[in-house]
């Protein structure tokens, strides 16, 4: 099912398939801003990644003395999300545990899903809450993907810091696991090319960024889309290969395994370690902004 809000400047599609934005259109003349998931490219539009960002070595880990397979960013995306409420301009759904997530994963949960319009402004809250007897540690991040071009005919598209950077990125291997390698995507910029280079060995996992904002702008029309990266100690820049069709910018509050890690979940990475009846809660801002 797809659920709607509008402010009159916005309207906003959420799919209960992983709780995910499906579409962010402006009004007044039909911009759509998220990409539309082409299975041929990528099949995802706005995928939340619980309880794990990235992947594990060897594809599976061990928790409360059992082995669990692990896909990448693990389940929260593939699953559906039950509707809380809806109204004119608020989505909550959520995803508690259940027999499938409880083969990927030993933990009862909650993980709810906030959406809410605030003139151009997008805010997703995503809460976690822990309803298991046992401490438990998870993983947390966004990857909405935002289409190009936004305007049709318009292909020159920059990533734009609000303060200048020397972005550094933790270098992950072939499967995807952090290595113990980093280097600089540019120093002393403010601004990245958006082209086919820039992805062509995948994904960017910044660390430390000084910017409270990170756009993807149209250069020549100013249209833009604006997330607030504040609070986020993993910020990820990724698109598919070849000619870009979007470019996905990722706030992450936890990072993939380390290529020399093991796989005891209790000793990978985490976002926080709740404790029974703990609650978490962060929230991504998107501002999309026409012309």
């Amino acid at each position: 099912m797809e659920y709607t809000i509008s402010n009159g400047i916005l309207q906003v599609t959420v799919s209960d398939q992983g709780a995910q934005v499906f579409s962010v259109r402006e009004i007044s003349d039909g911009t759509e801003y998220m990409w539309q998931g082409d299975p041929a490219v990528w099949k995802y539009h706005a995928p939340i990644l619980f309880p794990h960002t990235g992947k594990v070595p060897g594809g599976s880990f061990i928790a409360k003395g059992q082995e669990f397979p692990a896909k990448s960013h693990g389940f929260a995306r593939e699953l559906t999300h039950t509707l809380v409420s809806h109204t004119e301009d608020k989505i909550v759904m959520e995803l508690r545990e259940n027999e499938t997530t409880l083969a990927r994963w030993p933990y009862r949960f909650r993980l709810v899903s906030e959406f809410t319009l605030e003139g151009r402004t997008l805010r997703h809250t995503l809460r976690v809450e822990n309803h298991d007897p046992e401490a438990m540690a998870f993983g947390i991040g966004y990857h909405p993907a935002f289409r190009i071009p936004m305007t049709p005919g318009h292909t020159d598209y920059e990533l734009r810091f609000s303060q200048a950077e020397s972005p550094v990125c933790i270098a992950t291997n072939a499967e995807g696991l952090l290595t113990d390698r980093t280097y600089y995507l540019g120093k002393n910029i403010k601004t990245i090319p958006v082209n086919r280079a820039l992805f062509a060995n995948d994904s960017h996992m910044m660390v430390g960024l000084h910017s409270k904002e990170l756009a993807l702008v149209e250069k020549d029309t100013g249209r833009s889309v604006t997330c607030d990266i504040s609070g986020y100690p993993y910020v990820l820049i990724w698109s598919a290969p070849g000619e870009p069709q979007f470019v996905c910018i990722e706030p992450w509050q936890s990072t993939p395994s380390p290529a020399e890690g093991g796989n005891v979940w209790e000793e990978k990475p985490a976002a926080a370690v709740l404790q029974p009846g703990e609650t978490y809660e962060t929230c991504l801002k998107t501002t999309f902004s026409g012309v």
